[in-house]
């Protein structure tokens, strides 16, 4: 049986034209004048990359700062002792603590949205694991949020640091902000990140990388934009 779509999903799809693939400011006026829900969509661009995901040297990962944030309060939970606790408070961190701080997490609050940690505290917080690591929380050097300067990192977050990731289908998947953001904000920051990926391509890849990309909205159809 057919999946049916709601009428303001199906008045968006008739202002898409499927057969070609739009400019970036051009995918975003199309979406903007997509009928919208009731609640604030992001817009989330979609990569499809030529790459082996088999192969270790064709991780492709990264995090930038999104010029205009992502249009969510982003609550920080951090992981340190001593001096950085002041950094934390300094930079705005919602929840700050060590060994307390895991074993709440541990015991099932997940009340946060990003994790810093201080190099000192990833022995303890190795046991969080399976717990913030299928959510895509356990910090990570590579994406500057296990260091000793927790207030950069928080400041960072806080601004609109976002990460990507490729997954095993060979595709990136990464909100750059919400609809109600006007249309300078939302290429401004879709553009940024589209430069990052493609700077994180791996020199051990030959021949195109973008296969392709798309826009989408939370509830409305995608759109293909040139790469």
């Amino acid at each position: 049986m057919a999946k049916k779509h709601s009428k303001r999903y199906d008045a968006g799809v008739k202002l898409v034209d499927r057969s070609k693939a739009y400019s970036l400011k051009d995918a975003i006026a199309v979406l903007k004048a997509v009928p919208r829900p009731k609640f604030d969509e992001s817009l989330e661009i979609c990569f499809h990359l030529r790459v082996d995901t088999k192969k270790s040297d064709h991780m492709v990962r990264g995090t930038v700062v999104l010029p205009h944030g992502t249009g969510k309060k982003i609550r920080v939970a951090v992981f340190c002792r001593g001096e950085a606790e002041k950094q934390a408070q300094e930079a705005g961190a919602d929840f700050i603590g060590a060994q307390e701080l895991i074993d709440k997490v541990a015991g099932g609050w997940m009340d946060f949205d990003s994790v810093v940690a201080t190099p000192d505290m990833m022995r303890d917080l190795s046991k969080l694991g399976k717990v913030l690591g299928p959510r895509g929380l356990m910090p990570s050097p590579k994406t500057g949020t296990v260091t000793p300067n927790v207030g950069q990192a928080i400041r960072e977050l806080k601004a609109g640091k976002v990460e990507f990731k490729i997954d095993k289908q060979g595709g990136i998947h990464v909100a750059v902000g919400k609809m109600s953001f006007n249309e300078d904000q939302l290429y401004e920051n879709a553009f940024t990140l589209i430069e990052s990926v493609k700077n994180a391509r791996p020199a051990s890849v030959k021949g195109e990388f973008v296969k392709s990309m798309s826009l989408s909205t939370s509830m409305g159809p995608g759109v293909r934009i040139s790469a």
